[in-house]
């Protein structure tokens, strides 16, 4: 009977099922099976979790509950219970998070689209430099279609730290068009610490700059970073300790 369970189990891909069903305490039969359905339920959903996390490749972990929201500007039509349950993403609509350099922005975009995760949303981390390097090493190679193809099927495009780097032309067409693709399609995070007139810049043709900004400010909420540097806060902090 033990072969034949863990052959069922297999062939039905019920993994925590085989592992569990002799140590689950039995009561009776609803309560019995319930207890390892539920398990293979959670282990499936840790799982796919994992998998979306992996596939997302964000640079590090950060999380809702450790971001410090004394020094963000919400607009006022952007409560904060609809922000941290992505309600921005079911409605296709785009965030905006400009402020200085270390005042916390990619760490709210990586909380969002890790939480985007666990509510089994797929989504992209990029560096905007990594994002223009990977578009332009595609286009190259003819590769550009299977890249639009994976971006067709994320909820979430999270771009991070625009404004930081100018790029080269080829660059800033290639990331109009990834703009123009998710237009009214699904949602895109874009941290920057430019204002939205200085990002010819680092775009370099002030036409595409108003094209690119229309599409990712028409439905956009902006969130506005401000006060003391977040690192330089926590690590004069730290010294202060160190000092008492």
């Amino acid at each position: 009977m033990e072969d034949k369970m863990k052959e069922y189990c297999n062939q039905l891909r019920l993994s925590a099922i085989a592992e569990n069903w002799q140590e689950t305490e039995y009561k009776n039969k609803s309560q019995y099976l319930a207890e390892l359905l539920e398990l293979e339920l959670r282990t499936k959903n840790t799982r796919r979790t994992n998998r979306l996390l992996k596939q997302a490749k964000f640079p590090y972990f950060k999380t809702i509950e450790d971001f410090e929201w004394n020094n963000i500007d919400l607009p006022k039509e952007l409560q904060y219970e609809d922000l941290i349950s992505l309600k921005f993403i079911e409605e296709k609509e785009n965030l905006l998070l400009y402020g200085s350099v270390g005042t916390g922005k990619t760490h709210l975009a990586i909380a969002l689209g890790i939480q985007a995760c666990h509510l089994n949303k797929k989504v992209l981390y990029f560096s905007t430099q990594d994002l223009i390097n990977e578009l332009v090493k595609r286009h190259r190679k003819e590769k550009l279609p299977q890249f639009f193809k994976k971006l067709d099927k994320t909820d979430l495009l999270i771009i991070d730290e625009l404004g930081y780097v100018p790029f080269h032309q080829d660059g800033a067409d290639l990331l109009f068009q990834v703009v123009s693709r998710c237009y009214e399609r699904k949602s895109i995070i874009v941290t920057t610490n430019l204002e939205f007139g200085r990002w010819n810049t680092v775009l370099g043709d002030n036409k595409l700059t108003t094209a690119m900004v229309d599409r990712l400010i028409h439905h956009a909420q902006i969130l506005v970073f401000k006060g003391q540097s977040y690192k330089l806060k926590h690590s004069m902090l730290k010294k202060e300790d160190g000092i008492k």
